[in-house]
């Protein structure tokens, strides 16, 4: 497995989570505190961006570190999930065709036009290190037919994306050290042979990384281990992969030892403001095992006069200065300062787990 990547903006070691900033910030926390947390990447959203706060802006402000004041890695993500999410989910959103997707935001009579190449314009004008392709993203039990659809669209996207990236290059005079990664999508949901099919294809076309493409859980809310495990075997070790949307500590468990590298969720820090905080059970060293992390509802009763911090073995702000009591009463009077201190905990236990995976000592 790869140990880090060389980017721009310095060295990013691997295995690496990378917080969601979807519209440019974490939520409720600032760029100082995110670096209190131990990490070392976020992931921002040029779908989201290029409606706020705009392209216009975010290039006014000079780019994307400037605008949020963080000077580590960013990667920014297509808005190839927001087809999904959107559109495959509710078609009066928009509409997929082979020139790209249209999108409908509800409640506006504007249309947005997301293409390959726009996407991979914008990433690279708002200064992203490490850009993706636009993909069609699909649910892992659509019919086979929808798959089939789906990976000869990424492909045909991904070569239109490899084309625009080379372009800018070539027009902004980028060297081999400071232009950014870009990464292709593999799609094909539970299906192998659309895997390797469109695995192979974007080999061929040539991309720094991939990512795992399509929503990594089934219905139950399983991780597909199978097809996670097989896709990662279809790309040659030396490339980088990327889990997209695996946040959960236990799958991050699991598809690390089926050798990705990379993940991103807005998980740890969704459930933070929604009171589920995360403690580590098992605060040894190496790669957890077994039962190594609960959950920890802050809204429950028991906490009102509780002293203890979150976890006992947390070295996070939260747990260094604040008790499980206070917590509860910041969460019932909704007070603001709960999300931060809520989300600067549940990022550092993911920070403390990428530490234990990388060897980096015991997590605390």
């Amino acid at each position: 497995m790869l140990d880090s990547l060389s980017l721009g903006r310095g060295t990013l070691l691997l295995p690496a989570f990378l917080p969601d900033a979807t519209l440019g910030v974490v939520r409720t926390l600032d760029s100082e505190d995110v670096e209190a947390c131990g990490i070392d990447a976020v992931v921002m959203n040029v779908f989201h961006l290029m409606q706020r706060p705009g392209s216009s802006t975010i290039r006014a402000l000079g780019g994307l570190h400037e605008m949020f004041g963080w000077q580590r890695p960013i990667m920014t993500d297509s808005g190839g999930f927001q087809a999904y999410s959107l559109i495959r989910e509710n078609a009066r959103y928009g509409a997929l065709t082979d020139r790209g997707i249209i999108f409908r935001p509800e409640g506006s009579r504007r249309k947005i036009n997301l293409t390959p190449e726009k996407s991979i314009q914008l990433q690279m004008a708002y200064g992203a290190d490490i850009v993706v392709c636009l993909d069609d993203c699909t649910s892992a039990d659509a019919p086979y037919e929808v798959q089939h659809e789906a990976v000869r669209r990424t492909i045909a996207w991904a070569k239109r994306c490899r084309e625009a990236y080379d372009q800018r290059l070539a027009s902004t005079g980028q060297g081999e050290a400071e232009r950014p990664l870009i990464l292709g999508v593999v799609q094909g949901g539970n299906e192998p042979d659309l895997r390797r099919e469109c695995a192979e294809a974007l080999l061929e076309i040539g991309f720094d990384g991939f990512g795992l493409g399509g929503w990594p859980l089934d219905t139950e809310g399983d991780l597909l281990a199978d097809i996670i495990a097989y896709l990662r075997e279809q790309i040659p070790p030396e490339y980088p992969m990327h889990a997209l949307g695996v946040g959960h500590p236990q799958h991050v468990v699991t598809c690390w030892k089926m050798g990705y590298e990379m993940f991103d969720s807005s998980m740890p820090t969704r459930d933070a403001r929604h009171g589920r905080l995360l403690v580590m059970d098992d605060a040894g060293s190496g790669p957890p095992e077994g039962d190594w992390f609960s959950y920890l509802y802050i809204r429950d009763e028991q906490h009102v006069k509780d002293g203890r911090p979150v976890s006992e073995t947390c070295d996070c702000l939260t747990c260094r200065r604040y008790s499980r009591a206070f917590l509860h009463h910041l969460y019932s009077i909704k007070d603001g300062l709960y999300n931060r201190l809520a989300t600067m905990h549940n990022l550092r236990f993911m920070a403390r787990l990428i530490e234990r995976l990388r060897g980096d000592g015991d997590g605390r």
